[in-house]
Order: structure tokens, then sequence, then C-alpha cells
């Protein structure tokens, strides 16, 4: 089954689904391969690969070892247009939607939609919206967008539907990398019912309860990178809660 139509069958049943955030720049083979033994018995549903600036040219040695290691599948969570591997599964087709830059809205988009029209990768068109955090993150940074502020859950939903209405498959608001604080719940839940695509969430979750929580708020998707860094535990916590919903 292809990743977006498992995501949109596992929303139907209200099943929610977890994603290991890998940043290439961060890896080597054998912290990798402790990460893909974890998820695989953790039985996580996607990696998303990918990172804001890639100062190491891994992300191919990456999704190769995966791939082998594995069948969970690869989508590539792109940071820029060089990010982008057609040995992977699928790709987020991002359009960062909360932002005002044009660069980031259609600009790079257009330059990588020839490459993927020609590819094999199952394109996901996705609203990414950057909610603040608590502290500047490097996306927020490198993209030059200011992100919408954590207690403005209006505007978010706005946001949000917004992007589905321009025809976005799927809406992922993140906190980014790195975050003092998650999502709040109030934020997840006015938007999680504004709209009918599915909603990842992402960005500042550092625990189980912390998860749980924002799936039962109506996020369809968790997706946590930096916790698991730094405590590799986290990802069978994570996804027990997140599964149990």
């Amino acid at each position: 089954m292809k990743a977006y139509s498992h995501i949109l069958a596992s929303k139907k049943q209200k099943r929610k689904l977890f994603s290991v955030l890998i940043d290439p720049d961060k890896q080597d083979e054998n912290s990798l391969l402790k990460t893909i033994k974890t998820a695989e018995a953790a039985k996580v549903d996607f990696f998303f690969l990918g990172g804001s600036l890639l100062t190491y040219d891994n992300l191919n040695n990456c999704i190769v070892t995966i791939k082998k290691s594995t069948k969970i599948p690869v989508i590539l969570f792109p940071g820029n247009t060089m990010q982008i591997n057609h040995k992977a599964d699928g790709i987020l087709f991002l359009s960062l939607i909360s932002g005002r830059n044009a660069d980031m809205l259609i600009g790079k988009q257009v330059i990588t939609a020839p490459i993927l029209k020609q590819s094999s990768l199952e394109v996901m068109s996705t609203g990414y919206m950057l909610i603040d955090g608590g502290k500047q993150t490097t996306v927020s940074y490198i993209s030059n967008t200011t992100p919408i502020p954590s207690n403005k859950p209006a505007i978010s939903a706005c946001t949000a539907i917004a992007g589905e209405l321009l025809g976005l498959k799927l809406i992922f608001m993140d906190a980014g990398s790195g975050a003092e604080n998650p999502i709040s719940l109030k934020m997840i839940e006015t938007v999680s019912k504004s709209i009918d695509i599915p909603l990842i969430i992402g960005g500042g979750i550092k625990s189980a309860d912390q998860a749980r929580k924002s799936c039962e708020a109506g996020a369809d998707i968790i997706v946590v990178g930096n916790a698991i860094e730094k405590n590799s535990d986290l990802v069978v916590e994570i996804s027990d809660a997140v599964h149990n919903i």
C-alpha cells in the first residue's frame, strides 16, 4: 500500500501513526542501525529523513542502510532542493504556507517539480506550518520566516484550511527541531477540527505522554527526532502510546 493511502486508511479507522525523524547529518552507521533495530521492534510506521541544513553528503548512505535493514517506508522530509533521492519511497512536497517567503511557498517547488515528475517517488503535497516553540530554530532561520505564535490557534486553523482548499494532501505543523515547547493541545484540536485531511505534528515532543495527548487532541501522525537522538528508549515508549490510542 502506498504511504498516503495508508495514512488515509489509518485516519478513517482512527488509528494514529508514528514516524521517527532522522537527520542524516547526525548519523553514523552504528547509531543508525541501532535506531532501525529499535524502530522495527517498536513497529514504527515511517522514517522521515531530512534536515534544514545538511553539511555532509550522507543522505544516500542513510537511505541505502535503512532500505537494506527494514521494510519501514522512507519518506523524504527535505529542507531544500538538494535533498532528493530516488531510492526513498516517497517525499513530502512541502510548501511553507505559514510564512510569506515566496521562495519557500512556490519558488523551490518549481525547480524541483520536473525532477519529481520523472521520478518513482510517491509525492505527497504538504502544507508546512511553523509554530513558535519557544526559541528560534534552524528551519525558521534558514527559511527566513516567522513562526505562527503559539497562542494563536485561529491563525493556524485558517492557514490549514487555506492549504486544504488549495488542494494540499497533508498539513504538517512543526515547532522545529529542538523546540523548547511542543505545539499546544488547543492549537492541535482547533486545526484538527477545521480540516478533513491528515494532520502531522512534530517538534518539541519529549515524552510518550506528550505524544499521546497530541494524538487525543487530533494529531494523525506524530513525528519525533531530537528527543530520540538523546534517548532511544523513547522510540518504544512513544510508539506504544501512539498506537494504543
